[in-house]
């Protein structure tokens, strides 16, 4: 799949970088299938688990009868803007996981993705992030890199605006990027999925951003120093903790802007298409397993 796609986006098909990728996305699979004398391999079962935590797999392999095309459902890769003065080497984000993302996202929203913050460039501040993030109404990825080494973060689908307690909407969703690539998205347990709280005096409303999860047991949480936060399992997203501690002590915290073209036509479509889609990308993926009919 890498190959393929990065092909077509125009880098070069069985670099390292892909090939060092693949174990990421594989670390998030379940292999339980015995072959007596060789490696396991994964069941059915584990393969439709692993898709619906890497839902970009199944987005390209229920779109594999279009015609090749760099903007086809599956193979899209946003492109990544920031300053040419930047050294791409200090960036979280790299196109395998802008693609991974792109899984749970519209076609809309895989066009452009625009650096609006970075520590190592700004440093750790809580209001310097809010000043850099506050001139638009478009979605953020927030992307954290603690000192264990693990890659996470959450999609607001919402700006990040003062609040006293959660908001958002169901196309928020947490994910992992490294050790293993993972996306965690509503389950309807509640509507706990966004939160943002700025210069509030009271201890119930800890100040910072956060997803998931409750008040001071949130999925993932930055507490408003920028300087510590915490992720716990949390039945929001169905997501486990998403770094080695539930301690988060951030190395580096990256945030880019979604640009959503076409957005009028988005939300003209937006009843006909959001859940019609999905079921037509099921279909598909049934069609390819030949159970399609069985689903009716």
């Amino acid at each position: 799949m890498f190959n393929h796609i990065f092909q077509l986006k125009g880098s070069q098909p069985e670099s390292s970088s892909h090939c060092y990728m693949v174990e990421t996305f594989l670390n998030a699979a379940t292999f339980s299938k015995d072959h007596e004398g060789r490696d396991k391999s994964m069941s059915f079962e584990d393969f439709k688990s692993w898709c619906t935590l890497v839902p970009s797999v199944k987005k390209f392999l229920s779109n594999l009868l279009v015609p090749p095309d760099p903007g086809r459902p599956g193979s899209k890769v946003p492109k990544l803007q920031y300053s040419e003065n930047i050294d791409s080497s200090i960036l979280l984000l790299r196109d395998e996981y802008a693609w991974h993302m792109g899984g749970a996202l519209s076609h809309e929203e895989l066009e452009e993705w625009k650096l609006l913050y970075h520590s190592s460039l700004n440093g750790l501040s809580f209001n310097t992030f809010l000043g850099n993030i506050s001139n638009g109404d478009e979605p953020t990825v927030l992307i954290i890199k603690d000192r264990e080494g693990y890659i996470f973060g959450g999609f607001a689908s919402q700006p990040w605006e003062r609040h006293g307690d959660f908001y958002g909407d169901v196309k928020t969703f947490l994910f992992q990027l490294y050790p293993k690539a993972s996306i965690f998205r509503p389950t309807g347990a509640n509507s706990n999925l966004q939160w943002c709280a700025v210069n509030f005096s009271s201890e119930t409303i800890p100040n910072g951003i956060g997803f998931g999860g409750r008040i001071n047991h949130f999925g993932m949480f930055l507490s408003a120093s920028f300087d510590q936060g915490h992720t716990f399992s949390c039945t929001t997203f169905n997501s486990p903790c998403l770094s080695k501690t539930a301690k988060i002590c951030p190395e580096v915290i990256e945030c880019w802007g979604v640009v959503r073209k076409g957005l009028e036509q988005e939300t003209t479509d937006v009843v006909k298409g959001t859940v019609l889609e999905r079921f037509k990308e099921d279909r598909h993926m049934l069609n390819l397993v030949g159970i399609a009919n069985a689903s009716e």
